[in-house]
Formats: C-alpha cells, structure tokens, sequence
C-alpha cells in the first residue's frame, strides 16, 4: 500500500496563531453576539465552551441553536488580505516534495478558506485532495466519524496513513484508527500516541525511515 499522508491545516502547515486564528475568533464572536442576541462575554463563553466540548464551536451552534453551518462557515472565514496573513516556513514546499506518496488536507475548517490558504502559500500542487468540515457530515476531528468519511472517500487503508498535526486528541484519534502520528510544534515531544514530534513539517523527511 502507497504511504498517505494527512496534513492538518492550521498551525501545521502554516502559523495560523498570531494572525488568523484571533481574526476568525473574533468573526465567530460577532456573529454569536448577532444571531443569539447575546452580549460580548456570553458570546465569547459559548464560543469557547462549544469549540472544547464539540472539537468546533460550529457543532455546538448547530445543535444547540439550529444555526446553518454553511452561513456559519461563510460570513466567520472571510479576510481582506488573507495572503497577507499568511505565515509559513519557505522551504515547506521543498519538504513535501520530499515525501513519498499521496497527500492530503484535512481541515475542520471551511472548504473555501482551506482553498485559499493553500493557494496564498503556493501548496495546491503538493495535495491530491482537500476534506474540509462539510466533507466531514459537519463532524469535526477529532470524531472518529469524519476519519472513516475521509478513508472511505480515497481508498485509504488507516495503517498506510501518517497523520500530521498540532492538535494531540485529534491524533488520538488518529492512533486509534491504525494510523502513524506526527506532532507538530514548539513544545512537540512524542508520547504513547506520537510516533514524531517536529517543530516543522519541513523536519519530515528525516524521519522517513520511522514513518
């Protein structure tokens, strides 16, 4: 079987934290504020509450308060200058080009956000495919249902998968499912769950005989 490997989004492929991530943050915040008549704290609690309960605030908006993801999804990912907010490493696309197999984005963020950062990033080549949280059944990692959807929909068989990521529980799951695990970050370390821990994707092709 061909090794497959699954890239998170946000903070894995790029550094999501210092501008995007309070961007978005504050959209989901207004539009809280807005659609349930809240104020300002309440809103902020909900978003926070939904997004460590549900793994997306959105999912908690959906069955809590019947919001329609789509509209949901559109109005809290837009951006004047999303390539000027991007921020990647330069050599990221060289990394990949290292890794044998096929590559995929898999995102509990929105289909046209994903698109587009791949595009500010100069990235769309290097990946066969995108699975955004509406190819997920709004289903957002780390539930194991979005994973299945995933493998079903590419042919993929878990145990030729790495998965590669910021986020531990999301590669819990992963773990679980048969998959290789990477953890990306500046406090990264390997533990029962992660097979690597990198401060980069572009450390990936040195671990190529481990995963």
């Amino acid at each position: 079987m061909r090794r497959a490997w699954i890239f998170d989004l946000d903070d894995t492929l790029h550094d999501a934290g210092r501008r995007i991530l309070p961007h978005i943050n504050r959209a989901m915040t207004d539009y809280v504020i807005r659609h349930l008549d809240v104020d300002e704290q309440r809103a902020n609690e909900l978003r926070v509450q939904y997004w460590r309960r549900y793994g997306a605030t959105l999912l908690g908006l959906m069955r809590n308060h019947g919001i329609d993801p789509h509209h949901f999804l559109w109005h809290t990912h837009q951006f004047d200058d999303l390539p000027g907010m991007v921020l990647a490493h330069p050599a990221l696309g060289r990394a990949l080009r290292r890794l044998p197999g096929r590559k995929f984005v898999f995102t509990n963020a929105p289909r046209h956000y994903a698109g587009a950062v791949l595009r500010a990033l100069g990235l769309e080549r290097h990946f066969e495919a995108v699975f955004s949280i509406e190819h997920t059944g709004f289903r957002p990692k780390p539930q194991a249902a979005g994973f299945r959807r995933l493998l079903h929909r590419h042919g993929l068989h878990a145990r030729s998968c790495v998965m590669v990521e910021d986020n531990l529980p999301n590669l819990v799951t992963a773990r679980r499912l048969g998959m290789r695990t990477v953890l990306v970050g500046p406090g990264a370390a390997r533990s029962a769950v992660v097979d690597v821990a990198v401060r980069s994707v572009t450390e990936l092709p040195r671990w190529l005989d481990v995963l």
